[in-house]
């Protein structure tokens, strides 16, 4: 059977090369335009904004992190769950522009980021202590250090404002990684409750 992980990749590698490389019109119907979906109802745009980068690195550092992360994940969750969170968070990433943008008709956002920052975050939930390697900083560090380190950056930028990345996505995305463990996978607390030694 397939890796769900290998599907996802290959669908976001599929539908972003073509809307970048065949049919830009791909762009404006599938892209997340607040402004349009609450007044329009086109409510697959939460889902469909989640498969489409503005280019190739864009794709390429997503699909980096979800293959990494998403194997694993895949394997801890089981399939069912993994599909959940995925999809899950291209929802409750999306709340944020959402709110922010919903008088803006210019707005608009795309990518898979919110989706690939929930599975990392399931990931450093589930094994904090274990070490992740930045490529700007080639020095293991723990998960969950890294996270910490991620959401300061996240809001830090979000807050100043400035170039087309979507942090409030990727800020709520780390979030649902961790709340849907928490709401819908037993004993989530008392796994990272063992690995710290506090039971």
């Amino acid at each position: 059977m397939i890796s769900i992980t290998i599907l996802l990749i290959v669908l976001n590698i599929a539908i972003s090369l073509i809307a970048l490389y065949g049919n830009e019109k791909i762009f404006e119907v599938g892209m997340l335009r607040p402004y349009r979906m609450l007044r329009k109802q086109t409510w697959y745009e939460v889902i469909t904004s989640g498969f489409l980068h503005a280019g190739i690195s864009h794709l390429l550092v997503n699909m980096f992190v979800l293959y990494f992360f998403g194997t694993v994940m895949e394997q801890v969750l089981g399939s069912g769950h993994f599909v959940a969170l995925y999809f899950s968070a291209l929802i409750f990433s999306s709340i944020p522009s959402l709110i922010m943008h919903k008088d803006n008709p210019e707005y608009a956002t795309i990518g898979a980021s919110g989706a690939v920052e929930a599975v990392l975050f399931s990931y450093i939930f589930v094994f904090p202590t274990e070490k992740l390697i930045l490529l700007l900083l080639p020095i293991p560090i723990p998960a969950w250090i890294f996270g910490i380190l991620f959401l300061v950056y996240s809001v830090y930028e979000g807050r100043r404002g400035k170039g087309n990345v979507n942090h409030g996505a990727h800020i709520a995305g780390a979030a649902w990684g961790v709340l849907y463990l928490l709401f819908f996978v037993p004993n989530s607390v008392d796994h990272v409750l063992s690995v710290f030694g506090l039971i």
